[in-house]
């Protein structure tokens, strides 16, 4: 695919519907890699579902955690994922092998993780009251981010474009821009409202493209800044945002906020209802809402990286929102014109002529002169959107798809397939050669898993007793809200569902059985009822 051609002249947003993506358990979150070519979903029972976006067809499912997937964040090579659950745990996946390298566990719920973008050696974790964490996987090493007051400690961070900045927002509405690789404080200030008040910063999203950055702030305002200017105003400044979105008619809190892949436009998913609202940001004016499921409340909200096609999710299930494509397969010749009435027809005198003898031989010009060039076609130009702009090469090593082994319905009938003679005699050399087969895999290509290692983070002042926001509060059954219901008349249904998922062991397609499943079963039980508080938060 040629994504040159994808370039439209009209506008650069999605505009109705495309389809949805159903992982069976509930989704809770999700993210694009950074060619938005997979898509990787956190659910409600501790697996990770990769989607290819192309296909639109599930290439891998992690069985990752026990208890629910609370943020996602793909490595710059796709070849890693790193995770969070509901139980203070952050863990890094290999995508390919579907094995866990490294597990961290800290006192309280984490809010967000991501991969520094340039360095994957780094992970930034926000964990709830607490100061951001920046942990290194090569030696499970961690730094706590300085914050600009101890007692305030609902603190939001995120690294720059490039990752040499962090940006972190607290409560007061107070903004540090400190240096990654020394944590020093570079650039500050403060969002307020326009009477002087200080707003709470929720989220703090960067642009793929360009210098610009975004914070969604308690105050339901959008304010959109650009990087350089924050630098320029140094600690204390005083910068003035590019653009303040909000919606001035129904005062619509917003749950999530990102950029279009390009950077050109600003998409806000409500806090209220399943509704996105689409800005553009050069002009600042609201270009389109895209309306769900009436009831429904949004989760997460995703731009791909690429095209103009938005995820979002709501009573567990990812809505796929696109443009209408029209397919125009008619053609005509290059010298075709289309009329409106009858035209007389003045015939050429040499028209009809075998050959022109008045003719005179034209100097080859433009495309004519072209054609006598010699044309490479065997090296292959980089894909622009694909680099960043201080890139001339793609990476050559990174995980675009994943391969996907084909479902055989009726593996006997296949006409491809040794006689049955064969396969007869096949199957009595493995019974006599059981053990020694055995040990050949345990030697050869498939190696035995290894147990990841788990480090402890322990933060100072850290209250232990936290819970997930996920998870609705503890002891309060006013806070739990109305299910909005994913399938109406699935109540009473899940005990005999055919879309219940099985049990399996590790990442291997091997369904447990006997003592062993029970044992799983015990300790799935606790987190199934998490995962209730949050179908009924839902």
């Amino acid at each position: 695919m040629n994504l040159e051609l994808l370039e439209s002249f009209g506008q650069n947003y999605p505009e109705e519907a495309d389809g949805t993506l159903d992982c069976i358990s509930m989704a809770l979150t999700c993210t694009f890699n950074r060619w938005g070519t997979l898509l990787a979903v956190g659910c409600n029972d501790g697996r990770i579902v990769i989607w290819d976006f192309l296909t639109r067809g599930i290439a891998k499912i992690i069985s990752a955690h026990i208890h629910p997937v609370c943020s996602l964040c793909w490595s710059r090579d796709g070849h890693k994922l790193v995770s969070a659950s509901t139980d203070n745990i952050v863990s890094q996946w290999d995508v390919l092998s579907g094995d866990c390298d490294q597990r961290f566990r800290f006192p309280s719920p984490i809010l967000k993780v991501q991969y520094h973008p340039r360095d994957q050696n780094k992970v930034l974790v926000c964990p709830m009251k607490s100061a951001p964490v920046m942990l290194t996987l090569s030696d499970s090493r961690h730094v706590v981010l300085p914050v600009d007051d101890d007692s305030d400690l609902n603190v939001v961070a995120s690294f720059d474009r490039r990752g040499e900045y962090i940006y972190t927002g607290n409560a007061k509405g107070k903004i540090l821009v400190l240096k990654t690789d020394s944590q020093d404080l570079v650039a500050s200030f403060r969002v307020t409202t326009g009477t002087s008040n200080t707003t709470a910063i929720k989220s703090i999203e960067f642009a793929r493209k360009g210098s610009c950055f975004l914070i969604n702030t308690a105050d339901r305002i959008i304010r959109v800044y650009d990087g350089r200017e924050i630098l320029t105003c140094g600690r204390d400044g005083e910068p003035e945002p590019m653009q303040k979105l909000q919606d001035l008619v129904n005062r619509t809190p917003w749950k999530k906020c990102c950029f279009s892949g390009d950077g050109e436009y600003i998409v806000a998913g409500s806090a209220r209802q399943h509704a996105l609202y689409i800005w553009e940001k050069s002009i600042g004016n609201l270009v389109k809402i895209l309306h769900g499921t009436r009831g429904e409340l949004l989760l997460d909200v995703a731009w791909h990286p690429v095209r103009p096609i938005i995820a979002s999710i709501s009573s567990g299930v990812v809505s796929i929102w696109a443009q209408n494509q029209v397919e125009n397969w008619s053609a005509f010749a290059p010298d075709f014109k289309e009329l409106d009435e009858n035209v007389e027809y003045e015939e050429r005198e040499s028209e009809f002529d075998i050959e022109d003898e008045d003719k005179s031989e034209p100097e080859q010009t433009g495309a004519d002169a072209a054609e006598d060039e010699e044309v490479d076609v065997t090296s292959v130009d980089p894909i622009a959107a694909f680099c960043s702009s201080d890139e001339e090469l793609e990476d050559s090593k990174a995980l675009l798809y994943l391969p996907i082994a084909p479902e055989v319905e009726d593996p006997e009938e296949n006409p491809y397939g040794p006689p049955p003679d064969a396969v007869q005699t096949s199957l009595m050399d493995e019974g006599a050669s059981s053990e020694k087969k055995r040990q050949s895999s345990a030697d050869g290509s498939q190696p035995p898993k290894k147990k990841p290692k788990t480090t402890n983070i322990e933060l100072q002042g850290v209250p232990n007793d936290e819970v997930h926001p996920l998870l609705g509060v503890k002891g309060d059954g006013k806070s739990k809200k109305k299910q909005a219901g994913r399938p109406k008349g699935s109540k009473g249904k899940e005990k005999d569902s055919p879309f219940k998922p099985k049990l399996y062991k590790g990442d291997r397609g091997l369904p447990l059985e006997g003592s062993a499943k029970g044992k799983v079963q015990a300790e799935l039980s606790q987190p199934l009822t998490a995962g209730g508080a949050i179908s009924e938060l839902l």
